[in-house]
């Protein structure tokens, strides 16, 4: 029996989780874990160093009689920061593993389906994918930054940021939906607003594999392995979610 549409991406990324730690699988996820691991610690580093400035820029200047508000106030300007820094990751580390994760997504979909419609694996095949999985990504870019943009200028808005967090948390989870079931999609050459149509087509199930992805990016030292489970749970996400439909 199918999970319920909420309830199916824990599934998708948890089946996603174990086939990237299968032994056919494991090759085609070292190099993207290597990359994500650099990056990551990089942005550790100077998210620390940064972080309590970065609060106080977006924390409102409030009158001495509001001050008891800091202390409600500043855990939500905190979350605020963490889920801007998580963005920022998010988006570097999938721009430079873009060709990676589609090559990854094409090796998971011949495992789930039992037959390779893809070529061989060669180095020109994924010195190939480059230049395609990059216009994508420059695409999924054109979509973010206006939607980021409008956000970030509501953070600065006294009172009215005081919803920036909920909102900046809703973006989240969609994005993690479009960038990672995009892979098989892309792969499959389906078009960029052929694919939007598609996940809201499919708004319940698009949500519930963005969120709990979403989430388990957010727990440090996990979400580098998370990053490749999120690509092969995506391309499950693809390949069950297509199939039902076309049945």
């Amino acid at each position: 029996m199918p999970a319920a549409p909420v309830l199916s991406g824990p599934q998708y990324l948890r089946e996603g989780l174990r086939l990237v730690l299968s032994p056919g699988l494991r090759l085609f996820v070292l190099l993207p874990l290597a990359v994500n691991l650099i990056l990551f610690a990089s942005m550790i580093g100077f998210a620390v160093q940064q972080f309590s400035g970065w609060v106080d820029t977006f924390m409102p200047s409030l009158p001495s009689w509001l001050s008891f508000l800091q202390y409600i106030l500043w855990p939500l300007f905190v979350v605020l920061v963490l889920l801007m820094v998580f963005f920022t990751f998010t988006l570097l580390a999938n721009i430079i593993a873009a060709p990676f994760n589609g090559f990854l997504a094409e090796k998971v979909e011949v495992v789930v389906r039992g037959e390779d419609n893809f070529p061989a694996f060669s180095w020109a095949e994924l010195v190939a994918l480059v230049p395609r999985t990059l216009g994508r990504e420059l695409r999924k870019l054109g979509y973010f930054l206006p939607r980021a943009l409008a956000l970030l200028i509501l953070s600065f808005i006294p009172v009215v940021n005081l919803i920036a967090a909920p909102l900046w948390l809703l973006f989240g989870v969609w994005m993690m939906a479009v960038q990672y079931i995009d892979y098989p999609a892309d792969n499959h050459k389906m078009s960029w607003q052929d694919m939007l149509a598609w996940l809201r087509e499919k708004r319940w199930q698009s949500l519930s594999f963005g969120g709990i992805t979403y989430a388990a990016l957010l727990v440090p030292g996990l979400n580098i392995l998370m990053m490749p489970a999120a690509v092969a749970g995506a391309t499950l996400f693809w390949v069950r979610e297509r199939g039902e439909q076309n049945s």
